[in-house]
């Protein structure tokens, strides 16, 4: 996809951008141009001063596409609490227009490759699109979405990542976490078919993924699309790995009535003696506890069931009927490799999707009133409200995760790196998954613990990750205070954020200046407002030998050399001591005269 612009309408405003916020991410004449010469894959990298509005950008996209998303599942699996056509998410009015490229199917000979969609909502209406092509219409989106048109209209994949705590961009994403465990939790109670995919568009890849990204990428890409990976962190072969996962749960009372259509009923005696099958429900003899098999949506069909193909794959897989656990494990050479690549289609991303479903089974423990709760907070402290499970409580789990790495004699873990090697891991992870599809990627500061030199390259290896294709169109915004990405950035996809200190209000412009190529110097002084290249504190000595230079009570020379004792080199310093020298001579001169 392409965004085009950004109106905030609600007059309440959205976060810090206010009512009558507008932003063109592209004029006219730089979206022809992007489409007909394409040079490679480039992000909107959004800078600014902390607290300048950076981030609410991000959160309004998500904002925005987390209520179509909501539109559009709300007649099949959507949770009773969001079901209500009346219920008003924040923003409660907005515009939003972009750029969809048009899979093949769905167009004629003659027809553009990318269309234009213009979403919006006014206060007290539903939301509205129009859809600019060779068909054009304008409709409500229940219209829309019911005549099967989602496919068309929407990007695959809206994705968000955060380096940090910022729960309001996560706020969203978590509730559609949410969404997809409902998702299969109502096709058990209800023994409906389930697909073994999220069917919700929007997720939150946040580090509870991580493994999963890892091992998915390691076990599908080539030696090529894994370069990223080699070479910054060393990453060489995936050598084992075990995964670990519960297949029943105890039941509360009113979750047994929720699986037995509102009736108590007790599992009873077969012929043999013992308990009866009452669909997913069984009552264990030994505890007298009523559990749910959790996975019996997932398990049966030989050829479609995520459990069987993970058994497929695995090296040894055994069930531990003590704690009811299967325990599958991989010895990785190319024979597992082949395994999941004719398992899952050959696709990393199917994969992912089938171990997103098992990790997203980790919700469980969430009583309803808790979820009722969540799917209509705004507050920022939501995740703090979820139980955080121990491992042995977990559906699902990860053990003995282990790759090769340059320079490491032995296999080591991923939780054995650095945070900059697991944030690198992780975010260039994430696009090699869904570098085949239409997706809006919504990254909030992903290189905070990068060292510079990892920050310098980070631009290049989003490209490596990320290469331009016509029959794609990935999005991506980035949120950063890292010079480097604007020198790797033209101007017109560097977005330069400010907030009015008087009425709080968030602007955006570009840079005045070329930045591709722009020294970090000039960046730094033009974009952030920090004129020293310096730290403060070598700063405030500077100034200090300074004023001793301009009482002219000490000797030049001993002065000039203390200043090189003391400080390193710098242009401040340069500057300074050019300053004492011309005093100096100006004063001699003075005196000859």
């Amino acid at each position: 996809m392409r965004l085009l612009r950004i109106k905030i309408t609600d007059p309440a405003g959205f976060r810090s951008l206010s009512c009558g916020f507008e932003h063109y991410f592209r004029t006219d004449w730089s979206q022809q141009e992007e489409l007909a010469q394409p040079d490679g894959f480039a992000p909107f990298v959004c800078a600014g001063p902390n607290g300048s509005g950076k981030s609410n950008l991000l959160e309004a996209l998500a904002a925005i596409f987390f209520q179509l998303e909501i539109l559009r599942v709300r007649r099949s699996f959507l949770p009773e609490v969001l079901q209500s056509a009346d219920q008003d998410f924040s923003p409660l009015a907005f515009e939003l227009d972009y750029l969809i490229h048009v899979p093949s199917e769905y167009r004629g000979a003659d027809s553009p490759e990318w269309a234009k969609v213009s979403v919006w909502k006014k206060v007290g209406e539903s939301v509205r699109l129009f859809w600019e092509n060779q068909g054009d219409f304008s409709t409500d989106v229940y219209e829309a979405f019911g005549g099967g048109h989602a496919d068309i209209l929407l990007p695959e994949y809206v994705l968000g990542y955060s380096s940090g705590e910022n729960e309001i961009l996560s706020l969203p994403f978590f509730k559609m976490r949410f969404v997809q465990f409902d998702e299969y939790w109502t096709a058990l109670a209800k023994q409906l078919p389930y697909p073994g995919r999220p069917d919700a568009r929007l997720a939150y890849l946040d580090s509870g993924f991580s493994q999963a990204i890892l091992l998915c990428n390691l076990l599908f890409h080539d030696e090529a699309t894994l370069q990223p990976f080699r070479d910054d962190v060393g990453v060489k072969e995936l050598t084992e790995f075990r995964i670990l996962i519960r297949r029943s749960i105890p039941l509360t009372r009113q979750q047994v009535e929720d699986f037995t259509s509102g009736d108590y009923v007790l599992p009873g005696y077969t012929e043999e003696g013992y308990f009866a099958d009452n669909s997913a429900i069984y009552l264990d003899p030994e505890t007298g506890d009523y559990r749910l098999r959790l996975l019996h949506g997932l398990e049966g069909d030989e050829r479609t069931s995520i459990i069987e193909k993970l058994k497929r794959c695995s090296t040894l897989n055994f069930h531990d009927e003590a704690s009811d656990t299967l325990i599958l494990d991989y010895w990785v050479n190319e024979q597992t490799r082949d395994a999941f690549r004719d398992n899952f289609d050959g696709s990393a991303l199917s994969l992912f999707q089938a171990l997103q479903v098992l990790l997203t089974l980790n919700l469980y423990s969430v009583s309803d009133a808790l979820k009722t709760d969540l799917y209509a907070s705004t507050s920022h402290y939501v995740s703090e409200t979820v139980p955080t499970l121990a491992s042995d409580q977990r559906i699902m789990r990860f053990k003995f995760v282990r790759f090769t790495k340059r320079g490491v004699a032995t296999p080591v873990m991923l939780k054995e790196l650095s945070d900059g090697e697991h944030q690198l891991l992780h975010s260039l992870g994430l696009c090699l998954l869904f570098r085949d599809t239409n997706s809006l990627f919504l990254l909030d500061e992903p290189e905070t613990h990068f060292n510079p030199d990892w920050r310098a390259s980070f631009i290049s290896r989003l490209r490596q990750c990320l290469p331009n294709s016509r029959a794609v169109g990935q999005e991506m915004l980035i949120t950063t205070h890292t010079p480097f990405l604007i020198s790797d950035s033209k101007p017109d996809k560097v977005l330069v954020f400010a907030k009015d200190k008087t009425n709080g209000s968030v602007s955006i412009s570009q840079p005045g200046y070329n930045t591709l190529g722009a020294s970090i110097n000039k960046i730094t002084m033009n974009t952030f407002g920090k004129r020293e290249t310096i730290g403060g504190h070598a700063q405030a000595l500077l100034e200090a030998f300074r004023t001793r230079s301009e009482l002219g009570q000490e000797d030049k020379e001993s002065l000039i050399t203390e200043i090189h004792q003391q400080l390193g080199d710098s242009v401040e310093k340069v500057l300074l001591i050019k300053a004492i020298l011309e005093a100096d001579q100006s004063e001699n001169g003075e005196a000859q005269g």
